[in-house]
């Protein structure tokens, strides 16, 4: 049976061969999963936006540029190392949503759940790494309770109805705050079905955080902002 230190060292190698067999996820510099440039890149620039139905959104920052390549490594290929820099940056808004929802204790993170399909396809559930990243315990409360189509490439209203009654949550609530979390913000409409699933079962969903928030949807609430203010 090899030794402990044996063993310690034959990790250490892997680990070490691991790096520098590797690139940045923002450049693609070798020799780093995130290069010192692309980390700092990385820094959240929080703003605020609103779902179909009306549920309060924080985002991150920006589905572009290294966040962008960053997410689609730790989800498409892999790399779920890069949930330790990506979770640092959900923190950012994460922690004061989780700390105002309730005066009294702090709210439950609960993840976007996963498919059973992509679950199988990667081993790990994408927002529970990045909750755990944030330092942040998630509670999974939400289960898929039908198999939707993907939602890529489908606009606004075809996915609201695609989502549309595909979740429920594991157990009852009394009443316990919580803030929804995901990776992607698309179109918010996977964040009001969860929204609906959660109130039904007794819960109070009192916001939504997202890493990422794509351009168009940041466009969208901006135009919508605009438009209020004439």
């Amino acid at each position: 049976m090899p030794s402990t230190s044996r063993l310690l060292r034959a990790v250490g190698a892997d680990l070490l061969s691991f790096l520098l067999a590797a690139s940045c996820a923002g450049c693609d510099e070798p020799g780093a999963v995130l290069c010192t440039p692309c980390r700092a890149r990385l820094g959240a620039s929080p703003f605020e936006l609103r779902t179909p139905a009306g549920l309060r959104v924080v985002a991150a920052l920006p589905f572009e540029s290294v966040a962008a390549l960053c997410i689609r490594r730790l989800k498409d290929a892999g790399e779920t190392v890069l949930a330790r820099p990506l979770g640092s940056v959900l923190r950012e808004v994460l922690r004061p949503e989780l700390a105002k929802a309730d005066a009294e204790a702090s709210a439950w993170a609960v993840p976007v759940p996963t498919s059973r399909r992509s679950y199988r396809r990667r081993g790990y559930r994408v927002p529970e790494l990045l909750i755990r990243g944030a330092g942040e315990d998630p509670h999974p409360l939400l289960v898929l309770d039908r198999r939707s189509a993907d939602q890529r490439g489908l606009d606004a209203e075809q996915r609201i109805e695609n989502v549309r009654g595909s979740m429920r949550a594991r157990r009852r609530g009394r009443g316990e705050s919580v803030v929804l979390v995901d990776d992607v913000l698309t179109t918010g409409a996977t964040f009001d079905e969860a929204a609906r699933a959660l109130g039904d079962a007794g819960f109070e969903v009192v916001s939504a955080v997202a890493l990422a928030a794509t351009p168009r949807l940041s466009e969208r609430n901006a135009n919508a902002s605009g438009t209020r203010r004439k």
